[in-house]
Protein backbone atom coordinates (compact mmCIF):
# COMPACT_ATOMS: atom_id res chain seq x y z
CA UNK A 1 0.00 0.00 0.00
CA UNK A 2 1.13 3.43 -0.78
CA UNK A 3 -0.95 5.88 0.75
CA UNK A 4 -2.92 6.15 4.57
CA UNK A 5 -5.01 8.86 5.58
CA UNK A 6 -5.78 9.15 9.60
CA UNK A 7 -8.55 11.19 10.81
CA UNK A 8 -7.91 10.61 15.03
CA UNK A 9 -11.27 10.94 17.17
CA UNK A 10 -14.16 9.27 17.36
CA UNK A 11 -14.85 7.77 15.10
CA UNK A 12 -11.57 7.00 14.52
CA UNK A 13 -10.96 6.73 10.28
CA UNK A 14 -8.14 5.18 8.48
CA UNK A 15 -8.56 5.23 4.81
CA UNK A 16 -5.78 2.67 2.42
CA UNK A 17 -5.13 2.96 -1.36
CA UNK A 18 -3.19 0.37 -2.23
CA UNK A 19 -0.99 0.30 -5.32
CA UNK A 20 0.83 -2.59 -6.91
CA UNK A 21 1.06 -4.59 -10.24
CA UNK A 22 -2.45 -5.49 -11.59
CA UNK A 23 -0.95 -9.12 -12.24
CA UNK A 24 -0.06 -9.51 -8.77
CA UNK A 25 -2.94 -12.24 -7.57
CA UNK A 26 -5.36 -10.88 -4.64
CA UNK A 27 -8.22 -11.55 -2.83
CA UNK A 28 -10.72 -8.51 -1.11
CA UNK A 29 -11.25 -9.00 2.44
CA UNK A 30 -12.72 -11.09 4.37
CA UNK A 31 -11.47 -13.54 7.56
CA UNK A 32 -9.33 -15.34 5.47
CA UNK A 33 -6.70 -16.51 8.48
CA UNK A 34 -7.14 -19.49 10.68
CA UNK A 35 -4.06 -18.21 12.97
CA UNK A 36 -6.02 -14.96 12.94
CA UNK A 37 -9.45 -15.25 13.63
CA UNK A 38 -11.90 -12.56 13.63
CA UNK A 39 -9.42 -10.39 11.63
CA UNK A 40 -10.55 -8.74 8.34
CA UNK A 41 -8.52 -8.01 5.55
CA UNK A 42 -7.59 -8.28 1.93
CA UNK A 43 -5.49 -10.97 0.97
CA UNK A 44 -1.85 -10.99 -0.96
CA UNK A 45 -2.10 -14.11 -2.82
CA UNK A 46 1.28 -14.33 -3.87
CA UNK A 47 2.65 -13.71 0.03
CA UNK A 48 -0.20 -14.55 2.06
CA UNK A 49 -0.46 -11.33 4.26
CA UNK A 50 -2.41 -8.27 3.95
CA UNK A 51 -1.50 -4.26 3.43
CA UNK A 52 -4.61 -3.51 6.05
CA UNK A 53 -6.85 -5.15 8.09
CA UNK A 54 -9.11 -4.85 11.08
CA UNK A 55 -10.37 -6.65 14.21
CA UNK A 56 -13.64 -5.58 14.76
CA UNK A 57 -13.86 -7.20 18.06
CA UNK A 58 -10.60 -5.87 19.55
CA UNK A 59 -11.41 -2.12 17.69
CA UNK A 60 -8.16 -1.86 16.04
CA UNK A 61 -6.81 -1.54 12.71
CA UNK A 62 -3.44 -2.29 11.22
CA UNK A 63 -1.92 -0.97 7.87
CA UNK A 64 1.43 -1.64 6.14
CA UNK A 65 3.53 0.99 3.49
CA UNK A 66 6.58 0.16 1.56
CA UNK A 67 9.35 2.20 3.06
CA UNK A 68 12.90 3.37 1.68
CA UNK A 69 16.35 2.21 2.86
CA UNK A 70 18.49 -0.98 2.78
CA UNK A 71 16.45 -3.97 1.18
CA UNK A 72 16.63 -7.41 3.18
CA UNK A 73 19.25 -9.58 2.06
CA UNK A 74 17.27 -12.03 -1.31
CA UNK A 75 18.16 -15.11 0.26
CA UNK A 76 16.50 -14.50 3.54
CA UNK A 77 14.03 -12.04 2.17
CA UNK A 78 10.37 -12.42 3.78
CA UNK A 79 6.74 -10.79 3.01
CA UNK A 80 6.22 -8.45 4.82
CA UNK A 81 2.28 -8.78 4.98
CA UNK A 82 2.21 -11.03 7.78
CA UNK A 83 3.48 -8.24 9.87
CA UNK A 84 0.00 -6.16 9.63
CA UNK A 85 -1.35 -9.53 10.55
CA UNK A 86 0.37 -9.64 13.89
CA UNK A 87 -0.02 -6.30 14.75
CA UNK A 88 -3.38 -6.39 14.27
CA UNK A 89 -4.33 -9.99 16.18
CA UNK A 90 -2.02 -8.41 19.34
CA UNK A 91 -2.00 -4.63 19.48
CA UNK A 92 1.90 -4.84 18.87
CA UNK A 93 4.74 -5.58 16.35
CA UNK A 94 5.73 -8.32 16.43
CA UNK A 95 8.96 -9.95 17.74
CA UNK A 96 10.99 -11.13 14.89
CA UNK A 97 13.87 -10.16 12.91
CA UNK A 98 13.33 -7.53 10.83
CA UNK A 99 16.03 -7.93 8.86
CA UNK A 100 14.57 -10.21 6.94
CA UNK A 101 11.77 -7.76 6.14
CA UNK A 102 12.50 -4.69 3.33
CA UNK A 103 11.75 -1.37 4.25
CA UNK A 104 8.35 -0.46 5.62
CA UNK A 105 5.86 1.64 7.37
CA UNK A 106 3.22 -0.28 9.89
CA UNK A 107 0.34 2.25 11.16
CA UNK A 108 -1.34 0.81 14.15
CA UNK A 109 -4.55 2.55 15.73
CA UNK A 110 -7.30 1.74 18.16
CA UNK A 111 -8.83 4.54 20.33
CA UNK A 112 -6.11 4.61 22.49
CA UNK A 113 -4.19 6.43 20.16
CA UNK A 114 -2.13 5.95 16.13
CA UNK A 115 1.38 4.84 16.20
CA UNK A 116 4.11 4.16 13.20
CA UNK A 117 6.49 2.04 13.22
CA UNK A 118 9.23 2.97 10.48
CA UNK A 119 11.50 0.10 9.84
CA UNK A 120 14.00 1.71 7.51
CA UNK A 121 16.91 -1.80 7.25
CA UNK A 122 18.71 -0.44 9.83
CA UNK A 123 16.79 0.91 12.68
CA UNK A 124 12.71 0.69 14.14
CA UNK A 125 11.57 4.14 14.86
CA UNK A 126 8.12 4.86 16.58
CA UNK A 127 6.44 7.97 17.10
CA UNK A 128 2.32 8.80 17.63
CA UNK A 129 0.62 10.05 14.89
CA UNK A 130 -0.41 13.81 15.72
CA UNK A 131 -4.35 14.39 16.32
CA UNK A 132 -6.33 15.39 13.30
CA UNK A 133 -5.82 14.40 9.85
CA UNK A 134 -2.95 12.67 8.69
CA UNK A 135 -0.83 11.27 5.25
CA UNK A 136 1.29 8.47 5.65
CA UNK A 137 3.33 7.85 2.15
CA UNK A 138 6.09 5.80 1.11
CA UNK A 139 8.32 8.69 2.59
CA UNK A 140 6.20 8.10 5.90
CA UNK A 141 5.14 11.31 7.47
CA UNK A 142 6.25 13.71 4.72
CA UNK A 143 4.81 16.75 4.48
CA UNK A 144 7.17 18.14 1.58
CA UNK A 145 5.64 14.67 -0.59
CA UNK A 146 3.69 16.22 -3.50
CA UNK A 147 0.81 13.52 -3.26
CA UNK A 148 0.54 15.12 0.63
CA UNK A 149 1.09 18.57 0.08
CA UNK A 150 -2.13 18.32 -3.08
CA UNK A 151 -4.14 15.39 -1.30
CA UNK A 152 -3.72 16.53 2.98
CA UNK A 153 -5.56 19.89 3.26
CA UNK A 154 -8.39 17.90 0.65
CA UNK A 155 -8.55 15.26 3.36
CA UNK A 156 -8.85 17.40 6.29
CA UNK A 157 -11.46 19.75 5.01
CA UNK A 158 -13.70 16.97 3.33
CA UNK A 159 -16.59 15.86 5.26
CA UNK A 160 -17.05 12.69 2.55
CA UNK A 161 -13.42 11.24 1.79
CA UNK A 162 -15.50 8.57 -0.67
CA UNK A 163 -15.61 11.99 -2.78
CA UNK A 164 -11.62 12.05 -2.94
CA UNK A 165 -11.44 8.45 -4.69
CA UNK A 166 -13.69 9.16 -7.54
CA UNK A 167 -11.55 10.96 -10.21
CA UNK A 168 -9.51 9.37 -12.66
CA UNK A 169 -5.62 7.51 -12.60
CA UNK A 170 -2.99 9.21 -13.44
CA UNK A 171 0.72 9.27 -13.67
CA UNK A 172 1.38 12.69 -12.13
CA UNK A 173 3.56 12.83 -8.78
CA UNK A 174 0.95 14.08 -7.14
CA UNK A 175 -1.65 11.68 -7.73
CA UNK A 176 -3.62 10.51 -5.22
CA UNK A 177 -5.12 6.96 -7.44
CA UNK A 178 -1.76 6.42 -10.14
CA UNK A 179 -1.26 4.50 -13.01
CA UNK A 180 1.80 3.80 -14.32
CA UNK A 181 3.11 1.74 -17.25
CA UNK A 182 6.49 -0.51 -16.80
CA UNK A 183 8.72 -0.79 -19.43
CA UNK A 184 8.38 -4.27 -19.71
CA UNK A 185 4.42 -3.49 -20.39
CA UNK A 186 3.18 -4.34 -17.01
CA UNK A 187 0.70 -1.45 -15.30
CA UNK A 188 0.90 -0.41 -11.37
CA UNK A 189 -1.98 1.10 -9.77
CA UNK A 190 -4.17 2.25 -7.41
CA UNK A 191 -6.18 -1.25 -7.26
CA UNK A 192 -8.61 -0.69 -4.26
CA UNK A 193 -9.25 1.54 -1.50
CA UNK A 194 -10.60 0.31 1.88
CA UNK A 195 -11.70 2.11 5.04
CA UNK A 196 -11.91 1.20 8.41
CA UNK A 197 -13.83 2.70 11.21
CA UNK A 198 -13.22 2.37 14.75
CA UNK A 199 -15.98 3.74 17.89
CA UNK A 200 -16.69 2.09 21.41
CA UNK A 201 -19.85 0.68 20.04
CA UNK A 202 -18.80 -0.66 16.77
CA UNK A 203 -16.23 -1.28 14.13
CA UNK A 204 -16.92 -1.43 10.25
CA UNK A 205 -14.78 -1.09 7.53
CA UNK A 206 -15.54 -0.24 3.75
CA UNK A 207 -14.10 -1.59 0.47
CA UNK A 208 -13.91 -0.13 -3.06
CA UNK A 209 -12.20 -2.29 -6.02
CA UNK A 210 -11.27 0.05 -8.45
CA UNK A 211 -9.52 -2.45 -11.21
CA UNK A 212 -12.46 -1.11 -13.61
CA UNK A 213 -11.27 2.17 -13.66
CA UNK A 214 -7.26 0.86 -14.88
CA UNK A 215 -7.68 -1.66 -17.13
CA UNK A 216 -7.56 -6.04 -15.50
CA UNK A 217 -7.19 -7.65 -12.23
CA UNK A 218 -5.35 -10.80 -11.78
Amino acid sequence: MCTLIVRTGEPLTLMGVRDELTDRPWEAPGEHWPDHPGVIGGRDLKGGGTWMAVSPTARRAAALLNGRGREAPETTRISRGDLALHAVSTGAVPDVDLTRYDPFHLVLADLAGVRLFSWDGDRLTDSALPEGTSMVVNTGLDPDAERVRAYLPRFASAADWGELITGAHSARPDALLIRHTLPDGRVFASLSVMRVTLAHDDAAYEFTDLTARIGSKA
